[in-house]
C-alpha cells in the first residue's frame, strides 16, 4: 500500500465523537444547571466550555500546528475571554469581537470552499431589523453595539462559503447573539427560557464550528 493510500486509510474525514466528550459531560451539566436553577453549578460551568472544547479542538486534529487549527483555537480563547467577562458588558463584547474576527479570518482564509451564498443576504437584514428594534434602548452602547453586529452578521456570512456544519455554527451564532441582545436591551420581549436558550445555540453553534472544521482538516490531509 502506497503512503498516499495510507494516509487515506489513516486520516478519515468524519472526526471521532470521542475528542467532544469533554464538552458534552461539561455542556450537560451547565445546560441542566440552568434549567434546575442552580446558579452556582452556572458560574463554575461557565468558565469550563470553552476549554472543554479546545481540548476536543486539540484532541481531534490531524495536525494540531495547521494554521485552521491555531486559528480555530485562537477564536476559542478570545470566546473563553468573553464568557468570563461578560458581566463587564463591554470588555466581554471586545473580546467576543475579537473571537469572530478569528472566525472570520479561519473562514476566509482556510475553511472556505464555494462563494458566499445567496442566502446569507438574511444576515444584513437581519442586522438592520434588530438594530431597528434595539436602537433606542441601547444607550451608550449603540455604536458598539452597530460595530459588533456588523462583524457577527459578516462572520456568519462567510460561514457559508464553508461546509454545512460551520455554516449552521455561524447561524446559531447569530441566533444566540440576537436573543442575547434582545435580553439584555428590551427585557420586556420576555423570551421563554431565555438564559438556557442562549447557551444551548452559543454551545451548539461553537461545537459546530469546530466539528465542521475537522471535518475540513482531516479532508485536507487524507487528500494530500
Amino acid at each position: 500500500m502506497s503512503t498516499v493510500q495510507e494516509s487515506r486509510v489513516a486520516v478519515r474525514p468524519a472526526p471521532s465523537v470521542l475528542p467532544f466528550l469533554p464538552i458534552i459531560v461539561v455542556s450537560l451539566i451547565h445546560l441542566g444547571a440552568i434549567l434546575l436553577s442552580l446558579y452556582g453549578v452556572v458560574e463554575w460551568t461557565k468558565p469550563l466550555l470553552m476549554p472543554a472544547l479546545v481540548i476536543g479542538l486539540i484532541w481531534g486534529a490531524p495536525q494540531r500546528q495547521a494554521p485552521a487549527v491555531v486559528l480555530g483555537v485562537l477564536a476559542l480563547v478570545f470566546s473563553w475571554v468573553g464568557d468570563v467577562t461578560l458581566r463587564w458588558f463591554v470588555i466581554g463584547l471586545a473580546f467576543f469581537l475579537l473571537a469572530h474576527i478569528a472566525y472570520l479570518a479561519l473562514f476566509v482564509t482556510r475553511l472556505a470552499v464555494r462563494r458566499v451564498q445567496w442566502w446569507a443576504v438574511a444576515y444584513a437584514a437581519w442586522l438592520v431589523v434588530l438594530l431597528t428594534i434595539l436602537g433606542a434602548h441601547t444607550g451608550s452602547l449603540l455604536i458598539p453595539v452597530i460595530a459588533y453586529g456588523i462583524v457577527l452578521s459578516a462572520m456568519a456570512a462567510f460561514a457559508s462559503r464553508c461546509n454545512r456544519w460551520v455554516a449552521w455554527g455561524g447561524a446559531l451564532f447569530v441566533v444566540s447573539d440576537s436573543m442575547l441582545a434582545i435580553n439584555r436591551f428590551l427585557p420586556a420581549a420576555g423570551i421563554p427560557l431565555a438564559d438556557f436558550l442562549i447557551m444551548v445555540t452559543y454551545i451548539a453553534a461553537q461545537t459546530l464550528i469546530v466539528w465542521g472544521l475537522l471535518r475540513h482538516e482531516r479532508a485536507r490531509v487524507a487528500s494530500a
